[in-house]
């Protein structure tokens, strides 16, 4: 780690690419006309690595991104409040970048019809122009990228005469936004404060050190039985210091393993749905009772002679219904059963990167990590860009204690995920 690099991390807490960190002093370098890298690093000043940070900071969202998380948390806090009707209920949003992920929460509850005096949400950014543009409220059409924006219609205003629009008032009210860092939060009256929190996609840049101290502030935070919604690759950080899955699909939620069992009851009903790009045949609804059993039909009547029916034979499962088994298989926690499924799929299509996905997941559920590797490196030979694959293997290669194949593989994926949302 260069010194620069070394700074900026003790100020953020972020670990940042060595590329990332020069073009953003060449930027500050040309913008305060220093003559080189050495007087531009003995001028820095308090105002100066606050414009710094500025430009190595993530600041990219959109609302209503992964909207998994919303429902289940929406369903969270309504279950909080139909059981205690007059609670407050608080919710943190950090980083919230723009401000776009704390008023998507404001808008789905607003949506539920939760009454607005009945939840709170808090946000933080280490950026202060993204808390700037937060308090605003005004976005241009990067922010909607939602295929049903009928949100924006309902809460947000414009004047006909540019893209930008402008969140109503009432929702404005219902997030407060200040500046700070995780890190240096102050815990003191804040402990246990929190019923949800978001918290997504930070830990990827962080190291292994700071990742584990973020978690413990994290944990502090939230309530015993509050729920946290973290980024994709992050939730097997998470599940390392002390919180379980939430069974969720595409939420990416969590609890605490200490989470006192008569509360679990609050949380969301589990989805057993698989993804909605993978479906799988829709399964029998559940009855409360039992039905009587239906009485036995009267035996058909065959000609004289005629031979006697055979039944048809079930006609084997393509090569697709066995992958999107293997897929709600593993999301139920059906280990065994996901991986013959996943072996079944690859007997039909040896090259399916997905399946050895599936395979890569199941070998670290249970323990088996460097069969989940060798899964994982199989995964994205077939399929370079599998953007889940790569947030794994450098989650393992962190635990491996290999930091620096960790960034490698933290930035391309990085590099993967921001192509996937610009297309």
């Amino acid at each position: 780690m260069t010194p620069v690099q070394a700074m900026l991390h003790e100020a953020t807490g972020l670990t940042l690419s060595k590329s990332s960190v020069e073009r953003a002093i060449r930027h500050r370098m040309e913008q305060t006309a220093a003559a080189n890298q050495d007087l531009y690093l003995e001028r820095m000043t308090a105002e100066e690595l606050t414009a710094l940070v500025e430009l190595v900071v993530v600041p990219e969202s959109w609302f209503y991104r992964d909207p998994q998380a919303f429902q289940a948390a929406s369903e969270f806090v309504r279950a909080r409040l139909a059981a205690d009707a007059g609670r407050m209920v608080r919710i943190l949003s950090i980083p919230c970048a723009g401000g776009e992920e704390p008023y998507t929460m404001a808008m789905v509850l607003a949506d539920a019809g939760v009454p607005v005096d009945s939840f709170i949400i808090d946000a933080y950014d280490i950026s202060a122009g993204c808390i700037a543009r937060a308090k605003s409220g005004v976005y241009g059409r990067n922010a909607f990228r939602s295929q049903d924006l009928g949100f924006r219609d309902r809460h947000f205003s414009g004047d006909g005469s540019s893209d930008d629009y402008s969140i109503g008032d009432a929702l404005r009210k219902q997030v407060r936004f200040k500046q700070g860092n995780l890190l240096e939060l102050d815990l003191g009256a804040r402990t246990g404060y929190y019923d949800v929190i978001f918290c997504r996609n930070l830990l990827i840049y962080f190291d292994k050190p700071t990742t584990k101290a973020a978690i413990a502030r994290l944990n502090a935070l939230l309530s015993e039985d509050g729920l946290l919604f973290a980024g994709y690759a992050e939730v097997p950080s998470f599940c390392q210091y002390g919180f379980m899955p939430l069974q969720y699909p595409q939420a990416f939620g969590l609890r605490k393993e200490s989470a006192p069992a008569a509360k679990r009851a609050a949380k969301p009903a589990a989805k057993t749905a698989p993804r909605p790009a993978r479906p799988a045949p829709a399964a029998a609804p559940a009855s409360a009772a039992a039905p009587a059993p239906a009485p036995a039909p009267a035996p058909a009547r065959v000609r004289a002679g005629a031979p006697t029916p055979v039944p048809a034979p079930h006609a084997p499962l393509t090569a697709a219904d066995l992958l999107a088994d293997a897929r709600r298989l593993a999301d139920l926690g059906q280990l065994k059963e996901a991986e013959n499924k996943s072996r079944d799929h690859l007997a039909q299509s040896p090259d399916s990167a997905e399946a050895y996905f599936i395979l890569g997941l199941v070998n670290e559920l249970t323990n088996k990590h460097k069969l989940a590797e060798d899964y994982w490196k199989r995964c994205i030979y077939l399929q370079p860009d599998h953007y889940e694959a790569l947030c794994h293997l450098a989650l393992l290669a962190e635990t491996n204690n290999d930091p620096a194949g960790a960034r490698a593989l933290k930035a391309r994926a990085a590099r993967i995920y921001k192509r996937q949302q610009e297309s």
